[in-house]
């Protein structure tokens, strides 16, 4: 049976339900499959051997996302040896179109849409609407979690400060 956190986030008031666990910092970052722009399969070993911001947010398609996925873009490309993805349940053309009309390009898009199997295993996938919930994760070049952050108000923008804090701690600059 998949671990179950009712009531762990909001949206403008109303609580849900996150499946998966609640990752703390320290801990390995868990497998996962997803599916980039490009059709094919993208997994946690992909990632390897630098520092990444897993950024997760519900749709491209909402104000919140959007300006989350852009500050991130901006703040993260200026960080040597560190990397952006942001993770959402939009298809990966959507999420290829929102880039290139955004003019969106130092991020990598993946989606979690063929079976949740992110959201599952990084306690994001809300259980009473099937999309994720917003939240950020650092991950070092061994992928253990260096920040996690799950945004409580689904509708609320999470502590920029404290992650990009985590990624120059992480990288040295």
């Amino acid at each position: 049976m998949k671990q179950e956190r009712a009531n762990a986030v909001t949206l403008r008031g109303s609580a849900f339900t996150l499946i998966g666990p609640e990752l703390k910092e320290g801990e390995q970052a868990p497998e996962f499959t997803l599916l980039g722009n490009n059709m094919k399969d993208f997994s946690r070993e992909n990632l390897e051997g630098r520092v990444r911001v897993l950024s997760v947010v519900p749709s491209l398609d909402t104000p919140v996302c959007d300006a989350m996925t852009r500050r991130f873009n901006q703040q993260v490309s200026g960080i040597d040896g560190a990397h952006l993805y942001t993770i959402s349940m939009d298809l990966p053309f959507a999420q290829k179109r929102w880039c290139e009309t955004q003019g969106i390009d130092n991020v990598t898009m993946l989606s979690d849409h063929r079976d949740g199997s992110f959201g599952e295993a990084y306690g994001t996938l809300i259980k009473e609407m099937r999309l994720e919930s917003r939240a950020v994760f650092v991950l070092d070049g061994e992928n253990r979690i260096q920040h996690v952050e799950y945004v409580t108000e689904v509708a609320d923008q999470p502590d920029y400060d404290k992650a990009m804090d985590a990624v120059r701690r992480t990288t040295g600059r």
